[in-house]
């Protein structure tokens, strides 16, 4: 299998499937029902943002490898710094799938298509997606807008089998302009903003329910001795700012989740989750995770090489008014 510095980059370590392993305090039996339903929705939450992420991480790189879509000044030269191996529209820069490019008859059209591979995070993905834009437009160019959708896209989580599938649309839209490559050569203090939107991806659970969720994040990309990833929610409902996601979850239940403090991702700590709180609502409670811990809960510096960050996982029930705290590693 070929890796690329530039794949490295973008295929972050994404943390998923840690909140359905939580053990249900023995306390909270007068509620079991719901705070098992609401580690349900919370692991559903953590899966689908986590893997849109690593899907939108698969669009950059299936742009940047085909320069003539970022408008990349350098081409073949400029892709050579960032990717381990010849050529500057490499079809295998994303492990587990194969990039193909589509201009016939006036149309621009890159297709990511999975071949259900285990290349990483402990999953298979099958199914594609498809990346269109405008003739003429160049997506380093402030403003360029891409539209995203994911076709049939069934991601497996090894470690139980359980599957989730996305479809829909996204809008994709690089608001600063610049091309992701040059972030390390950039001034100091330089970075690139992208938001991702939806009001129409739709999601198959395991147990086959389907549902439709609204994304409104920003990723803003900035490189300090290694590539800072940080994101936010840019959506506001009533009082609450900072959603990120929002709908129904499987049990038919209104849901937000609101990203009070940004998350995080750090090339220099092993492309770990460094930062960020998280809080998923709905009429069961209330469940915020803090990022950057250490084992005591407390945040902490960049551990030792690759070693083990810590998430404070705590659930308050709307019933009864208890606070369940766990923490663990990831």
């Amino acid at each position: 299998m070929k890796t690329a510095t530039l794949y490295r980059f973008f295929f972050i370590i994404a943390v998923t499937g840690v909140l359905a392993s939580c053990k249900k305090n023995n306390s909270s039996s007068n509620n079991g029902s719901s705070n098992t339903d609401q580690q349900t929705t919370s692991d559903d939450a953590t899966r689908v943002s986590t893997e849109t992420d690593a899907a939108f991480d698969d669009v950059n790189t299936a742009m940047v490898t085909n320069y003539s879509v970022t408008g990349a000044a350098l081409g073949r030269e400029l892709m050579q710094r960032v990717i381990d191996g010849p050529g500057s529209t490499d079809s295998t820069a994303i492990c587990d799938a194969l990039i193909t490019l589509d201009t016939a008859n006036g149309n621009r059209q890159i297709t990511i298509t999975y071949n259900g591979t285990n290349c990483a995070l402990n999953r298979t993905r099958k199914g594609s997606i498809t990346i269109s834009w405008p003739i003429g437009q160049l997506w380093r160019d402030s403003g360029a807008v891409v539209t995203v959708t994911f076709n049939s896209l069934v991601i497996t989580r090894l470690l139980d089998n359980k599957t989730i599938t996305l479809n829909g649309t996204h809008t994709y839209t690089n608001v600063s302009g610049g091309s992701l490559i040059d972030l390390p050569n950039a001034a100091a203090g330089s970075s690139i903003t992208h938001t991702i939107t939806s009001n129409n991806m739709q999601i198959t659970f395991d147990n086959g329910t389907q549902r439709t969720w609204s994304v409104d994040r920003q990723r803003v990309f900035t490189y300090n001795g290694g590539f800072i990833i940080t994101t936010s929610g840019q959506y506001t409902s009533g009082s609450t700012s900072g959603i990120s996601e929002w709908g129904t979850d499987r049990f038919g239940n209104a849901f937000t989740v609101d990203i009070i403090q940004p998350r995080v991702i750090t090339q220099a700590c092993s492309w770990q989750m460094t930062a960020g709180e998280v809080a998923l609502s709905n009429t069961a409670g209330v469940t915020t995770v803090t990022y950057g811990l250490n084992a005591s809960g407390t945040a902490t510096s960049c551990p030792v090489g690759a070693g083990t960050y810590y998430f404070e996982l705590s659930f308050k029930a709307a019933a009864n008014g208890k606070t369940y705290t766990f923490i663990l590693p990831y």
